[in-house]
């Protein structure tokens, strides 16, 4: 009988339940299917309704300035806004001090729409009280994550410590 413990599994990280990004991804599926449930009354996607909630907290944006703060590159923002212009939310025009921008505006409907959207919230966060975790930490945890990628050193190799 050998007393030698096995080594380790070289491939063990390389599992697809030991990854960090397939859990914070399947979750955030798992949160689309639960926000695409209580938009669907409101005839709004997930990303119209993140774009909803930066226009009812600031209306007539720059489209640049609306596209850093949902962190969307102009390829999907674009589009995005012309189908929330189509469904009659959102007007877009030229900025009559800087023509080169383009102000997103809400539409009478738009603005109308932030009542019916007052219970969304509360709704998710039903949803995902059941869980037990504590969702305010959650978010303050993930939002330190998302800084700490996204800072100049992220992605960098690490420092040898000799």
């Amino acid at each position: 009988m050998s007393t030698r413990a096995a080594a380790p599994d070289p491939d063990v990280n390389l599992l697809l339940s030991r990854q960090l990004c397939f859990a914070l991804h399947s979750t955030t599926l798992a949160l689309g299917r639960v926000y695409a449930r209580a938009l669907a009354p409101l005839d709004l996607t997930y990303t119209q309704y993140l774009a909803m909630l930066v226009l009812w907290e600031t209306d007539a944006i720059p489209v640049k300035r609306l596209g850093a703060r949902l962190m969307l590159d102009s390829g999907t923002l674009t589009p995005l806004l012309k189908r929330m212009e189509a469904a009659g939310l959102v007007a877009r025009r030229r900025d009559p001090d800087d023509e080169r921008r383009v102000l997103v505006t809400l539409t009478e409907a738009g603005a109308a729409l932030k009542e019916a959207a007052r219970d969304v919230p509360a709704r998710i966060g039903a949803a995902c009280s059941v869980s037990g975790v504590d969702l305010a930490a959650l978010k303050g945890d993930l939002e330190a994550l998302r800084s700490a990628l996204s800072g100049p050193s992220a992605g960098a190799p690490p420092k040898d410590t000799d």
